[in-house]
């Protein structure tokens, strides 16, 4: 395999075939790797190799083609995402090329390694978070009102016109009734932006003072705070939410004020729909891991706390 690739590298890139220095992850579900390769002068790039497999091996026991054709239309929209997106303030691999060949495409990318994003922290400083806020309200604000159809039409993985199979699973069954309702308020909401759609530490490279993002395959369109409700809830357990979620909240919603040039109006309007809409955000994906893991450490006192408050609300199911 890593000779045909190699010589599909050269060929492509108009050199000799690189040299594969190591393979830094398998794609989910056996869909291929992310592998980084030497080029004859020495510079290395990220090559990300997608190859659908015959059977589906799902850590979770999840296979369907309704899940085989989500993750081929989240490939698709990061394909076209990396050829139409150029990063700027929030910053991301650059694109050097993609191109198909026998049922496997490749995506050539930077790499973010030799641009000095080398930090891959399994937990973060306040430091480290006060970065990746400032990264989300960055790329928010650029993106503020943006539409573009080739991406997914609701941003992040969970989002639930995907994830039916995940709903009729449901244990939490005054979740469940709620569900369409909290995916409307998401969907109506009058400010909408592209969120990266799956936020989570894992996909934030860090540098001296800096940080970059990866795995654009979930983008798309919606209000900013589905993406930072989802990384705060990768990063704080049930207790730590409860204590500093309003603080983080507070600094994400003064990065992106700094970030954007809206008239105080606008901003007030903005800044009051999407704190509304931050309890919504945690109960959606609290609806997915009930659905899809219901024993997942994410499931906590903090998120079970936030659904009740919601649903007890009087006037909730008029919303949206």
């Amino acid at each position: 395999m890593s000779q045909q690739t190699a010589l599909r590298l050269g060929k492509y890139l108009g050199q000799k075939p690189p040299q594969l220095v190591d393979t830094l992850q398998s794609l989910w579900s056996g869909y291929g790797a992310i592998e980084r390769w030497q080029l004859d002068d020495g510079r290395t790039i990220i090559v990300k190799r997608i190859a659908p497999p015959n059977e589906v091996q799902h850590p979770r026991g999840w296979h369907s083609e309704v899940g085989h054709q989500r993750k081929l239309t989240s490939y698709r929209v990061e394909q076209h995402w990396y050829q139409h997106f150029s990063p700027a303030a929030a910053y991301w691999p650059n694109t050097l090329g993609t191109f198909s060949e026998d049922g496997t495409t490749y995506l050539l990318l930077s790499d973010l390694d030799a641009e000095g994003f080398a930090g891959r922290p399994e937990s973060l400083s306040p430091h480290q978070i006060t970065l990746c806020l400032e990264w989300l309200a960055q790329f928010h604000a650029r993106f503020l009102n943006v539409r573009d159809e080739q991406l997914w039409a609701r941003g992040g993985y969970w989002h639930l016109a995907t994830r039916q199979e995940e709903w009729q699973r449901m244990q939490d069954t005054s979740l469940k009734r709620a569900a369409a309702q909290l995916d409307r308020c998401l969907a109506n909401a009058r400010w909408q932006t592209l969120v990266h759609g799956d936020a989570k530490v894992a996909n934030f490279c860090f540098g001296a003072d800096r940080v970059a993002a990866v795995d654009f395959q979930y983008v798309g369109h919606g209000p900013g705070v589905v993406d930072v409700a989802y990384f705060l809830g990768s990063e704080l357990d049930g207790p730590r939410l409860a204590a500093e979620a309003e603080h983080w909240l507070d600094y994400y919603f003064s990065a992106l004020q700094s970030a954007l040039s809206l008239a105080a109006p606008q901003w007030a309007d903005l800044e009051s729909e999407w704190r509304q809409l931050y309890p919504v955000a945690v109960a959606d994906f609290a609806r997915f891991l009930d659905g899809w893991a219901p024993e997942h450490w994410k499931i906590n006192d903090y998120s079970r706390g936030m659904v009740d408050r919601l649903l007890a609300e009087g006037n909730f199911f008029t919303k949206g």
